[in-house]
């Protein structure tokens, strides 16, 4: 039997969960619901479901199983306790929450009630970065040098409650952690706010892991083309995902012997060798990550992105934040 579902907040990703849940034949699509009741009545009508401007009312009249949270971030702890006290599992879009503190309380609540927390994470989904991830569990890297993570692109209008780190440092830290398997313990960042009226909208940072892996990252509202890459060096060479073809390379060290390592002792010297572009079975991350969200609904697999993994990377971006504005290194 198919899960009923609902969304709350009908902006550009929440109209995106309504479509993909629609498409799902394992979810059924009851209800939609947004402040904003021409949006919302839009999409209900797209999709031939009912709508509501107050969640409440929503949650009351629709009593779905399940819930997609895409409201902007400051209203992500309000709705997320109101929702998950009706007993409705929930998943948030990314970042989990405005705070630290949100952060825990929503934790709290859907261990009280016995719910599904999910946290929006998408990035994780795309098959490159799954395939990725795979690799480097397989040995196919070595040891891990560096993570570099770029995102940029023009500045979108829809954001106005947070910076640029919030809205976006969180997928990037998230793929850091959940590539390496590891938590930073510093990182220092250099931000500045050239166009946007209330916050910084450039960024640049490192962050140290354990076992000398350094992760840099860059990211702005300020290219007027979109960049998504992912850079992963190590003794055996360098993968590349591009977050928006979907494409996973990679790059030998010619002078990295396969046979011996691991160990640095064993690795002499650095020279370019041959490119290899992976044939991958490309999907839409959004589509794998609400079937991973019903999959944990339905106890058939646990969550993929818990409310930990999407407290850990709010903590991160806040981190990066408190750098900029103090210029400082901060630990974490």
């Amino acid at each position: 039997m198919a899960t009923r579902v609902a969304v709350i907040g009908v902006g550009s990703m929440g109209r995106n969960h309504a479509r993909v849940y629609n498409e799902l034949p394992e979810a059924e699509l009851v209800a939609v619901c947004d402040e904003n009741e021409a949006a919302a009545s839009g999409v209900g009508k797209q999709f031939g479901v009912r709508t509501y401007s107050n969640y409440h009312t929503m949650l009351a009249a629709e009593k779905p199983e399940a819930v997609t949270i895409a409201v902007p971030t400051a209203l992500h702890e309000e709705v997320a306790l109101a929702v998950l006290e009706a007993g409705v599992h929930t998943l948030i879009e990314k970042p989990i929450a405005a705070t630290v503190e949100e952060g825990h309380r929503i934790i709290r609540k859907a261990a009280e009630a016995q719910r599904v927390l999910m946290i929006g994470h998408i990035v994780r989904f795309n098959p490159a970065m799954q395939a990725l991830k795979q690799k480097l569990q397989d040995g196919e890297l070595g040891k891990i040098f560096q993570v570099f993570c770029r995102r940029a692109g023009p500045f979108p209008a829809r954001i106005r409650d947070v910076g640029v780190v919030v809205d976006l440092a969180p997928h990037d830290v998230d793929i850091m952690r959940f590539l390496t398997g590891a938590e930073p313990v510093r990182v220092f960042t250099e931000t500045e706010q050239r166009i946007h009226t209330d916050h910084e909208d450039l960024l640049f940072g490192l962050l140290r892991f354990p076992d000398g892996i350094i992760g840099a990252l860059e990211i702005n509202w300020l290219t007027p083309t979109k960049l998504r890459e992912v850079l992963v060096l190590g003794e055996l060479g360098m993968f590349r995902v591009d977050d928006l073809t979907q494409d996973l390379y990679f790059y030998e060290n010619a002078q990295a012997n396969r046979a011996v390592w691991p160990g640095l002792a064993m690795l002499k010297g650095v020279s370019e060798g041959s490119m290899l572009r992976f044939a991958l079975q490309r999907y839409e991350p959004l589509k794998a990550e609400l079937q991973s969200f019903l999959k944990a609904v339905r106890g058939e697999a646990p969550v993929a992105v818990t409310g930990e993994d999407g407290l850990a990377a709010l903590r991160l971006a806040l981190a990066l934040v408190e750098s900029g504005e103090k210029h400082q290194v901060i630990e974490v």
